[in-house]
């Protein structure tokens, strides 16, 4: 099964992220005793999505439902996904049990080699219980990180309350001269981990912009 799953999603620019067997407080669906994870590393992804996706209200997410649930429906297990809610699925606290991520200042998990520059798609929810193998321990990237240039390089200053400020954020990528919503987060762009990984201007650009759509009134 797993091994039909990981030759499959190559083809779209994903892979299995992880998996981890859930418990009663992990906010899995009844019945599913594996979960998968499933999402890309850089802009692995991004090429293919750009051929195969269509002109639609949210071109991504249609994408990934078209890619996830024949898949899902092949091995009888339930499609999950990060952008369907209210009520929102946990994907963080998921991806850090199956990976061992640890989250950043800003609030993306960061990846040990790729940084903030990756992303889960879905979620395969399995009626089989698969062994899962146990995360190594996560590096304490960040709080092993003295100088925090992400924190200081936002120009809004959406993180000088010692929180992440939604409304600010989402005002000053409303103005006129915003440095960040062509060229993608400045604060993310500012983390050194993984920088070589970082999004192209025009999948930066369509990230920021579909962010702003989602929470922008």
């Amino acid at each position: 099964m797993l091994t039909g799953t990981a030759r499959y999603l190559p083809e779209f620019g994903l892979r299995i992220r992880g998996a981890f067997n859930p418990g009663s407080g992990d906010g899995a669906p009844d019945g599913v005793q594996t979960l998968l994870l499933i999402g890309y590393l850089g802009g692995e992804m991004w090429p293919i999505f750009q051929r195969q996706g269509k002109d639609e209200p949210n071109p991504l997410d249609g994408w990934t439902r078209r890619v996830i649930d024949p898949l899902a429906k092949e091995l009888g297990a339930v499609a999950l996904y990060p952008f369907e809610g209210p009520p929102w699925l946990p994907f963080q606290r998921w991806a850090m049990r199956a990976e061992g991520l640890t989250q950043s200042p800003v609030g993306p998990l960061i990846h040990p080699e790729y940084g903030l520059w990756h992303g889960y798609r879905a979620a395969l929810g399995l009626r089989e219980r698969i062994a899962a193998v146990p995360p190594a321990l996560p590096k304490e990237l960040c709080a092993d990180c003295q100088a925090k240039l992400c924190l200081a390089a936002c120009p809004a200053g959406v993180f000088d309350g010692g929180r992440y400020d939604l409304p600010l954020c989402r005002a000053y990528l409303k103005t006129a001269d915003n440095a960040c919503l062509d060229g993608g987060c400045l604060a993310r762009r500012a983390c050194p981990v993984g920088s070589q990984n970082a999004y192209g201007p025009e999948q930066a650009r369509f990230h920021m912009q579909a962010f702003l759509a989602a929470f922008g009134n």
